[in-house]
């Protein structure tokens, strides 16, 4: 390991948005073995792991970071490492968490089988308090199993042994924070918080764990930069409770602090939980009083449009790969955009750290949630994604940076949509489900072309010539009748579906790279920095140009292993003056 990638350590509460104080990281050292033969449940390896090296959790073995480096697929690995319980925390109900691990993952504490998890993006927690011990060292045992699948959501993972075409190398095993959180049996289990900007209010949603008596109490306080706004209480009778709130205050002359990417206004929350007198559970969070809504073709934000200038952001780095390194990492990646004159991101089959989208919740930056791809299409196909999309949607509901889910790209996992009933039916079933959980951002299905049902058209598009753009869309009716294809012979919506009045946003164009070695781009590379101004400024303008286009996203923010049409590279040195970048997306 070189000097830099020793220093790489996830130390942050890895859930800002639902943050106690009574926890513990169990990031670093881990004893690791591969078992590529899988032979370690047969021969009892939960019971003592032998033949180890130490591996740095959470990066994978396939990064510089976690020490080892190996790039080549083992569909087997194990993890062990030891923890002991705080002498303050005896007592207390213990749920061990992973933030992420890819893709089934099973866990064993101190020889006992605690349970498995299926899916390499969603949280997931384990109650381990019938397997700790107190008065000694605990042992906690993990396998991962991951395949080649393309039935399981995977993203930019290869799933081929070499990387190819914008496919890059798996991600294996635990890629973000371990821990232990420790808590009274009866605790406060989620918080759901939903605003409505056009009645001043929010809405909580409530879920409490443990018996539910006349004992309890829920008591909440709402600030604004340290600010009581209100406070209000309640006896729950049962375990879920629906409250609003009425947020006028005179905290300001508005009454109310609207989020914006302009101004990031957060309201911080308290919520307590008390059985008498005596505090059982406290949990910090906050919201942001915003609106996502669509209205005459145009995306509005607070009930005004607004035009999106975004970012693909697939969240790679250099020796860490899809885990970020650190706060400090994920905060230059953010600041660079805004710098850059770009508003928002769309994460790109990726569902990142919730830490990055705290950061985007501080800082403004609109962001587009999207969902890693499976790349066939089958019944075990929509099983595994639908279960993990669902977990994903009720984990990130809070952060009002989220404007969009998008749980669909390129026609990835439904290579027939176009004419497949079967692939249709299954993205208007996971459109409605979204919308089930949550009513107040777009769902766009099938990011791209051939559209099902969406509530933005989304298109994407290399070419690599202004004038060429502005004649193929000038014709908007062309556009959405499908009787002009876009990025070379895909057309907007899928057979049987129409165009409906929605925004319409360019949602993949660019990809410009340098012609510096071995890698590749969209188009033919540039030479010098004058080259790569010139054909970014005439393809963007061309886009602004066109009235009914309400936003682009451009094709990206770094270099990620053989694509290099990033304006930074993988280490995060600009290739070009990004206040030269700035002035023409303003």
């Amino acid at each position: 390991m070189t000097e830099k990638t020793m220093t790489y350590q996830r130390t942050e509460y890895p859930r800002p948005q639902f943050q106690r104080d009574s926890w513990m990281n169990l990031n670093g050292t881990w004893k690791f073995a591969f078992d590529d033969q899988n032979i370690g449940e047969s021969d009892k390896w939960h019971q003592n792991l032998t033949e180890t090296t130490d591996i740095q959790v959470p990066f994978t073995y396939e990064t510089k970071a976690s020490g080892i480096g190996d790039e080549q697929f083992h569909p087997y690995v194990w993890y062990q490492r030891s923890f002991e319980i705080p002498t303050d925390q005896i007592g207390k109900k213990v749920l061990l968490h992973f933030q992420a691990s890819d893709y089934l993952t099973k866990v064993w504490v101190n020889g006992a089988y605690i349970g498995s998890h299926k899916g390499g993006n969603a949280h997931f927690s384990f109650d381990i308090s019938n397997a700790v011990t107190t008065n000694d060292k605990n042992e906690v045992v993990v396998k991962v199993e991951d395949s080649n699948s393309c039935y399981q959501p995977r993203g930019k993972q290869r799933w081929k042994e070499d990387n190819f075409g914008c496919w890059y190398v798996q991600t294996t095993g635990i890629w973000q924070t371990v821990w232990l959180e420790f808590l009274e049996n009866k605790s406060i289990e989620h918080v759901k918080m939903t605003p409505n900007i056009d009645t001043n209010s929010v809405v909580f949603d409530y879920s409490l764990t443990g018996n539910i008596d006349e004992q309890l109490r829920v008591a909440t306080t709402i600030q604004f930069k340290g600010e009581t706004v209100k406070q209000f209480s309640f006896t729950p009778s049962r375990s879920t409770m629906h409250f609003e709130v009425d947020l006028l205050a005179e905290i300001h002359e508005w009454k109310v602090m609207h989020w914006t990417p302009e101004h990031p206004n957060l309201y911080d929350v308290t919520i307590r939980l008390y059985e008498g007198d005596r505090l059982l559970d406290e949990v910090q969070s906050y919201f942001g009083m915003r609106k996502v809504s669509i209205k005459d073709g145009q995306v509005l934000l607070n009930n005004r449009p607004i035009y999106q200038k975004l970012l693909l952001d697939q969240g790679y780095w250099q020796d860490t790969m899809l885990t970020p390194p650190s706060d400090e990492a994920m905060i230059e990646d953010i600041e660079k955009t805004l710098e850059m004159g770009f508003n928002g991101v769309r994460k790109h089959q990726k569902l990142e750290d919730e830490r990055f989208l705290y950061w985007c919740d501080r800082k403004g930056l609109l962001v587009w949630s999207e969902m890693a791809a499976t790349y066939e299409y089958s019944e075990q196909a929509v099983e595994n994604f639908t279960k993990e999309w669902l977990e994903i949607v009720q984990q990130y509901y809070n952060h009002p940076s989220i404007i969009t889910w998008v749980p669909f790209n390129e026609s990835w996992g439904v290579p027939h949509i176009a004419t497949n009933k079967k692939e249709q039916a299954f993205t208007e079933s996971i459109y409605y489900l979204t919308k089930s959980m949550d009513t107040e951002r777009p769902v766009i299905v099938n990011d791209g072309w051939e559209h099902t049902i969406s509530d933005i058209i989304t298109l994407h598009d290399y070419e690599e010539f202004g004038e060429r753009f502005l004649d193929r869309y000038r014709d908007k009716e062309a556009i959405v009748q499908n009787d002009i294809a876009h990025n070379n012979d895909k057309f907007p919506f899928a057979n049987g579906y129409t165009y409906k009045g929605q925004p319409i946003i360019i949602s993949e164009y660019g990809g410009i790279a340098f012609n510096e070695g071995s890698g590749w781009g969209y188009g033919n590379q540039v030479e010098t920095e004058e080259q790569f101004l010139n054909r970014y400024r005439n393809i963007t303008n061309a886009i602004k140009d066109i009235p009914y286009i309400s936003g682009y996203c451009y094709t990206q923010i770094t270099d990620v292993q053989q694509e290099i049409n990033g304006l930074l590279k993988e280490d995060r040195t600009p290739k070009i003056s990004l206040e030269k970048i700035k002035q023409i997306n303003d």
